[in-house]
């Protein structure tokens, strides 16, 4: 049985990470995935910046089965979320807010995720059907960028990418996230051109962990 919208949601929102990849090749993603899953992250986004990230996605897909719930990220095209999920996305990530990408990721019975800055933005990312609203960069926000949006839009699924490492991750799930995205943090350009998967392994643990004390759990 395929894992529905909703099951596929849960998985993330439990781990509370999705591990945002920027690789150099499609061909190390099946152990990028293998050490993500063996420290407890099953959200495996590719970006569209990796080379053949859509045969990626399909590869991952493939082979993990419902292990992982693979998504893509960078998407800027609704005509790219189709063929993602064609592959066997579960979710589409992008940058921005587009109406049209949003209205194909639903469509298509999938997790939409678009970027959105500022509050203005966010709502109407959320209105117009988001499941998460991603805010991008959050670099320069911090927590209680969250804290004040959600105190008169509660209402709101919000998750940071951009500036996300072990220091703050749980500081952004007090503050109200619903999971992270991590990328250098987590899966560094080191760790992939040294094939250091045990450290990928590792990070991997360590901010499923900071999110289950965040948490209370």
């Amino acid at each position: 049985m395929p894992r529905t919208k909703e099951q596929s949601y849960q998985a993330i929102a439990d781990s509370g990470v999705i591990a945002v990849i920027r690789a150099p090749s499609k061909d190390i993603l099946i152990d990028i995935a293998q050490a993500l899953l063996a420290g407890g992250v099953p959200g495996i986004e590719v970006t569209m910046s990796t080379p053949n990230a859509i045969a990626g996605i399909e590869m991952l897909a493939g082979k993990f089965g419902d292990k992982c719930v693979d998504g893509v990220g960078t998407v800027l095209d609704p005509n790219v979320a189709r063929d993602a999920i064609s592959a066997g996305a579960e979710f589409v990530v992008s940058p921005a807010f587009d109406e049209k990408i949003v209205e194909n990721t639903r469509r298509l019975g999938k997790i939409s995720i678009p970027g959105a800055f500022t509050p203005t933005e966010i709502l109407r990312a959320w209105t117009a059907g988001a499941d998460v609203v991603k805010v991008f960069p959050s670099t320069g926000l911090g927590p209680t960028y969250f804290k004040d949006l959600l105190a008169p839009l509660p209402q709101l699924k919000l998750t940071p990418t951009g500036g996300v490492d072990l220091k703050n991750a749980g500081e952004w799930i007090k503050a109200g996230a619903v999971f992270l995205g991590a990328g250098s943090a987590l899966v560094s350009k080191e760790a992939m051109h040294k094939k250091d998967w045990a450290t990928v392994q590792s990070n991997a643990r360590a901010f499923v962990d900071a999110v289950k004390s965040a948490r209370g759990k």
